[in-house]
């Protein structure tokens, strides 16, 4: 007995650590980025900071508004969700209504082999097939564009929209499947006007996490975006994303400690900020729909 009780204080110690060293983790950037935030805006003006419209810090002239680095993120995440959401659902619902189970044990971890390829690889694909394709249909697109790699990012965040929502319907009870299907409404009836609703909290949450995985995609957008800070919506044209100017920025080719390098803390604590709200909104978002059904 006295054993099998220090077995499990050992394991729960483990598993403790395990917990607490996550949270260490999480404090430990936080107080990085707080502190070097805190140091760059001794030098630059929070206002412009949040409300310019230009944004170059490695010119002569620097230029410090976040603007267009929040434009390109929110635009590439835009494209990208405009794809993600209706092929996850789609695909959810036929594996979760309408697959035979073996095509389902095929399909599904087919599927999520998606999220395990290289993000470098979805880059120079949209880089150098997708774009040349899409100028093929859309002779004034650039060559770099934010239209080619949120259409990848869609294609990758699928996977986790696509699981996430079909484990929600599965987990949706028989017999409300077995009551619509009793009052006459066809399988596809069912699926969207019962299933869906019944499993929304679920949904919901893959789209929140679906947008943060966006909205912190690296490679991607580094590759195939472009390195100008344009303030647009329009995705033919060249943009940049908070994370693909951390990536240029931290290359090396700036001095560290100087103003210029700082601002990578400043564009990271943005994100930061952005991927917690989305994350906020989520868990708000699931307890509320949860409590309505």
């Amino acid at each position: 007995m006295i054993r099998r009780r220090i077995k499990e204080i050992a394991i729960e110690s483990v598993l403790l650590l395990s917990a607490f060293s996550s949270i260490l983790v999480t404090l430990g950037i936080v107080v990085i980025l707080a502190y070097e935030s805190f140091s760059f805006f001794k030098e630059v003006p929070i206002k412009e900071f949040l409300f310019g419209k230009e944004w170059a810090p490695l010119f002569a002239e620097q230029k410090f508004g976040i603007l267009p680095l929040v434009a390109g993120t929110l635009l590439t995440t835009f494209v990208a969700l405009s794809i993600a959401i209706p092929l996850g659902i789609v695909s959810a619902v036929y594996l979760s209504e309408y697959a035979p189970h073996k095509i389902r044990e095929i399909i599904k971890p087919v599927l999520e082999l998606l999220a395990g390829v290289p993000t470098v690889v979805y880059g120079y694909f949209a880089l150098l097939f997708l774009t040349p394709f899409l100028q093929r249909f859309i002779p004034s697109i650039s060559g770099f564009n934010a239209l080619s790699p949120g259409i990848i990012i869609g294609v990758m965040i699928v996977p986790y929209v696509s699981s996430m929502s079909e484990d929600s319907m599965k987990a949706v009870p028989m017999h409300i499947r077995e009551g619509s299907y009793a009052m006459g409404a066809t399988k596809l009836q069912t699926a969207l006007f019962v299933i869906i609703p019944a499993s929304f909290s679920g949904i919901a949450a893959s789209f929140i996490i679906g947008i943060s995985r966006a909205i912190g995609e690296t490679m991607v957008v580094a590759i195939a975006a472009g390195m100008m800070p344009n303030l647009t919506i329009n995705p033919l044209e060249s943009v940049q994303t908070l994370t693909a100017y951390i990536v240029q920025v931290s290359l090396g080719d700036v001095p560290y400690g100087t103003l210029e390098y700082k601002t990578i803390f400043a564009a990271g604590t943005v994100l930061f900020i952005m991927t917690l709200m989305f994350n906020i909104l989520s868990f708000w978002l699931k307890m509320r729909i949860r409590e309505r059904y």
